[in-house]
């Protein structure tokens, strides 16, 4: 199947008792067996659930990997990628990622003895230089948040290539429209569900995708174990966002370039930062690992000065001032106050999340409304 038709088929099957189109909400925590042991395929839903099963197949789908897993949120599916390790293993991460990334990782799992390198991934080659015998995961973002740095996962996979080396790509800003990274050859795909895949800002979830039904099953048994699942309820609503996911990225990525245009060229404006700019230091490789540029846009101010970002998010009406991302509707966010709170002062300063910084995700309305918002907001 090509990606418009999988979204809306891809794993899916009709309900077999009444031939329902859609997949029904099973509100169920249990599961009626005809003797000890002897069942239809489900007994708990904290192992399995129908709806929960439909999303998981879709995504495997839209991914082209072997599984697929759906939890409670996107920090639930990264917490499942991490307790796949062990007490000294290392981790390589991206260092440009989302707050709550880096919060996990720190606060949480270092206590645990699992030792994080925050690198640049710039010139890839260079990654060769922090990895040991103890590395055993590798985790990237691309686009990153919030300064939408890219990584070449290509490269990054074939740099490990015969280690025993997991390389995961947080997909979420991206989505499986634009990028797959398991195509590339990463072994794990995770999505923050929550954003693009459910699209209409209802729903927390989580995904995770693994190339392989073998590590496939070891993620589902942590899974299972830890107890980190999405209901059935909010299961059916990303699985009923995924059917136009295709429909509004093409959407989001045709606005979020007119808006990054816009931006670039606007006089109070210092540094745009959007991969489908040729001002973007990874343009090519942008053109080359993305189908779109995606709906995410960060911009400074040429004051620098963190009180004309915030005046301005105080002003926009269109776009509204609230954490997250990849609804339908436009958002605006300060990341050093809101998303990128979590991450020391010192840290944001080197990586150049600066006080100014503002990011939008950009939605599917009317790119004049648009525009005429961002206007107000500037005067």
């Amino acid at each position: 199947m090509n990606f418009n038709t999988k979204v809306i088929h891809g794993g899916q099957h009709h309900e077999s008792a009444t031939g329902s189109v859609n997949v029904p909400v099973f509100l169920t925590s249990t599961f009626a067996q005809k003797s000890p042991g002897i069942h239809s395929g489900y007994e708990y839903s904290r192992a399995a659930n129908p709806t929960r099963q439909a999303l998981e197949d879709s995504l495997a789908s839209i991914e082209n990997g072997a599984r697929g897993l759906a939890f409670g949120s996107g920090l639930a599916a990264i917490d499942c990628v991490l307790k796949l390790l062990n007490p000294g293993d290392e981790v390589i991460s991206v260092d440009d990622l989302y707050g709550g990334s880096y919060r996990m990782f720190t606060r949480l799992f270092e206590k645990y003895q699992l030792k994080f390198t925050f690198v640049n991934f710039d010139d890839v080659s260079k990654i060769a230089d922090v990895i040991t015998d103890k590395t055993k995961l590798i985790w990237l973002e691309t686009p990153t948040n919030p300064l939408m740095k890219l990584v070449d996962i290509k490269a990054v996979t074939d740099l490990v290539k015969g280690r025993d080396i997991l390389v995961a790509v947080d997909n979420t800003f991206a989505t499986p429209y634009i990028q797959r990274p398991i195509d590339l050859g990463a072994d794990i795909v995770m999505h923050s569900a929550t954003k693009y895949l459910g699209g209409h800002s209802d729903a927390i979830a989580g995904a995770l995708v693994a190339k392989t039904a073998e590590l496939g099953e070891k993620l589902h048994f942590i899974q299972f174990a830890s107890g980190g699942i999405l209901g059935p309820h909010d299961s059916y609503l990303v699985l009923r966002g995924i059917k136009t996911l295709a429909l509004r990225m093409q959407r989001h990525s045709e606005n979020g370039l007119v808006v990054a245009k816009y931006l670039e060229n606007h006089p109070a404006v210092d540094k745009v930062f959007y991969p489908g700019l040729e001002s973007h230091p990874k343009f090519e490789l942008a053109k080359r690992q993305m189908r779109e540029s995606g709906g995410m846009v960060s911009f400074t101010f040429k004051s620098g000065k963190k009180e004309d970002s915030i005046k301005f998010l105080e002003k926009v009406k269109v776009f509204t001032l609230a954490e997250s991302l990849g609804g339908v509707e436009s958002l605006a966010n300060h990341p050093t106050l809101m998303t990128h709170a979590s991450i020391p002062a010192e840290k944001r300063a080197e990586l150049g999340i600066t006080d100014d910084l503002v990011r939008l995700s950009v939605g599917i309305e009317d790119k004049e409304d648009l525009l005429a918002d961002l206007e107000r907001a500037f005067g």
